[in-house]
């Protein structure tokens, strides 16, 4: 699963992209500077996995990741092919969730594309261009199934009303993942489609040092502007962020955070906030040799949990052996939660609880 940072050039993409992955993507003042997309695979921040590591002591540790990738910046007529447009629109096609970079701070050395910070009309030109481009893809459709349609033909009768829908939204400047649509309607008509502005969304402000506690009157403009969208608004200084980023000490820099006021680095909330977004949670094994997390989709059941490790645990699953993150932590060890009674043994219909500490048997 894979996240996309967008916006327009010199919003600070690059420099987070580097916060967030460590990966020196190239960073400068002036458009396009990112042409390939840059791709890191990021640990997510887990202080479940510190500490049941702390208890069982393993040999190795491995976190859950998520994959973040730096897109290049679009600008005004990208939809068209203006800039490096079709490239970026191609790339964020690739991804199953956005998150959307909006400049929200002033300095005069930085330059803005559109010579002014405003970040509502940034919103306002990506989301556009995105959905120009989704428009595109829906008058391709209507093409070939109102030829369908007009024969009789009771599925091609049915997408072509979800698309028409859809059509209508966009050029009223509503994104997909705004409309509502059944669930059969979803997966066959809409689903397929891979629209754009159908990606869930996150929008990032890009806010300076001063603002990154409590935030500045662009992030109210910002959290104003996208009440209705069910988006969720975060703010971090992302030049202060990439400055705690090259500090080596750990204590160095949690000094740095505490003399800004954060308890953490903003870039951490922002990794759990992609996973989250990505409709992604964790459960975990927890060994001698290997304590780990590992990604399911939220929903998952038992069977499909085992798969991540191997596909022949799914295939052969017998049971899975289960013990909830809080008790395996009041108790302090799996030995001693299985003395008290309080590990459970799930079958093949379990949904997997995010945070589950999990065995499995299985037999191929």
């Amino acid at each position: 699963m894979k996240a996309g940072i967008v916006g327009l050039p010199n919003v600070g993409k690059s420099t987070l992209f580097n916060c967030l992955s460590n990966a020196k993507a190239q960073s400068a003042n002036f458009p396009f500077c990112t042409i390939e997309p840059n791709i890191g695979v990021v640990n997510v921040p887990d202080k479940r996995l510190e500490k049941l590591t702390e208890l069982v002591n393993p040999v190795r540790v491995q976190p859950a990741t998520v994959e973040i990738v730096d897109i290049a910046g679009l600008v005004k007529g990208a939809s068209k092919g203006e800039g490096l447009g079709n490239q970026f629109l191609a790339n964020i096609r690739e991804t199953d969730a956005i998150l959307h970079v909006l400049r929200c701070f002033d300095n005069d050395n930085i330059v803005h594309v559109d010579g002014s910070v405003n970040p509502i009309r940034d919103k306002e030109t990506i989301d556009m261009e995105l959905q120009l481009k989704d428009l595109e893809t829906v008058d391709k459709k209507l093409e070939k199934v109102k030829r369908a349609a007009k024969t009789g033909n009771k599925e091609a009768q049915k997408e072509e009303a979800v698309l028409l829908k859809i059509k209508e939204n966009l050029e009223a400047g509503i994104s997909v993942r705004a409309l509502e649509f059944t669930e059969d309607d979803y997966e066959d008509f809409v689903k397929p489609s891979q629209f754009i502005t159908e990606k869930p969304v996150m929008y990032v402000c890009n806010v300076d040092e001063a603002s990154a506690v409590s935030g500045n009157k662009y992030v109210d403009l910002v959290k104003e502007a996208v009440k209705d969208e069910k988006a969720e608004v975060l703010f971090l200084a992302v030049g202060t962020e990439a400055d705690i980023n090259e500090l080596d000490d750990y204590e160095e820099r949690q000094l740095f955070l505490q003399d800004i006021g954060l308890d953490e680095a903003g870039s951490a909330k922002l990794i759990r906030s992609a996973y989250k977004l990505l409709k992604q949670q964790t459960y975990f094994t927890a060994g001698v040799k290997e304590v780990r997390a590992w990604t399911i989709d939220i929903g998952a059941t038992a069977p499909q949990a085992a798969g991540v490790i191997h596909t022949d645990f799914e295939k052969g699953f017998i049971r899975a052996e289960v013990i909830g993150y809080d008790d395996y932590v009041s108790f302090g060890s799996e030995a001693k939660v299985k003395e008290a009674g309080k590990m459970r043994v799930e079958g093949k219909n379990y949904v997997v609880k995010d945070g589950d500490v999990m065995h499995f048997l299985f037999n191929v």
